[in-house]
């Protein structure tokens, strides 16, 4: 397959809109859209759908994917702010305030990136780099490199690119299979070796092996990880759509328990 931007541009519109259970044009209207959350056996494997409350947007308007309980309250929250507005404090915190009386809260919010071929090339680190499978994981199911595998969905880590220091590995990117025509990028460096080049010699250089196995990369940051996003435009990509999911109270109590949050 011969990808271009506007191609990427359009398979990443049309797995939103599995996700969110609406059609893809509903990303470049002028106006605000809200559609009925449902299961899709074709949407991202880790998302829990029904989504009680999904703000999605590619920069023009707002596609909220909601439980149908849940309307009134969030047509009068992204038809009171503007787009930007949705997804900031101190807006934000009235969706929040609104969604806790019914037990849930604003939970994850997230920016999205898309290779930009224009931009998108193998780059070099000082060391050497080697492409892994999924029979080469097995070990490497650690805290070290949880952003680049994730334990709790081996089945769909199908791709990585190790950095080595003679036999040590110390930087690995790997891809995830989250959906049919996507897969996800994630990255970690060994402390000692960063600002060395390797992150976006791996991100790049997988981004390309994604793409000659006709799959769409796509890369994910919070935009508050600044190291993660200077990656991520370093490596060739560039913002594509943004994110915010509400969540059920006890489900970001748990997050908030976790190591690291």
């Amino acid at each position: 397959m011969d990808f271009t931007n506007k191609s990427i541009l359009q398979i990443a519109l049309q797995q939103s809109a599995m996700d969110a259970n609406c059609d893809a044009q509903d990303f470049m209207q002028e106006k605000n859209i809200i559609v009925t959350s449902a299961a899709n056996p074709r949407a991202r494997k880790y998302l829990k759908l029904p989504f009680a409350c999904n703000l999605i947007s590619y920069g023009k308007n707002i596609v909220a994917s909601i439980t149908e309980k849940y309307r009134p309250v969030v047509s009068e929250y992204i038809n009171r702010f503007s787009v930007e507005g949705c997804f900031e404090t101190p807006n934000l915190h009235v969706l929040n305030d609104a969604m806790q009386k019914e037990g849930f809260r604003i939970c994850f919010m997230a920016e999205y990136f898309l290779p930009d071929l224009k931009f998108l090339k193998a780059l070099d680190c000082p060391y050497e780099l080697k492409l892994l499978h999924s029979g080469d994981f097995a070990p490497l199911y650690t805290d070290t490199w949880s952003n680049a595998l994730c334990e709790k969905r081996r089945e769909l880590d199908v791709l990585g690119i190790g950095a080595y220091d003679g036999t040590k590995l110390v930087g690995l990117a790997g891809c995830s299979a989250d959906c049919d025509t996507m897969w996800q990028i994630g990255v970690d460096v060994l402390l000692p070796y960063r600002r060395q080049n390797i992150a976006c010699a791996l991100t790049s250089r997988l981004a390309l092996e994604i793409l000659e196995r006709e799959k769409v990369p796509f890369y994910c940051a919070a935009w508050s990880n600044i190291k993660s996003v200077r990656n991520a435009v370093k490596s060739g990509f560039r913002p594509a759509w943004i994110e915010m999911t509400v969540q059920s109270a006890s489900f970001v109590e748990e997050m908030n328990q976790r190591k690291g949050h």
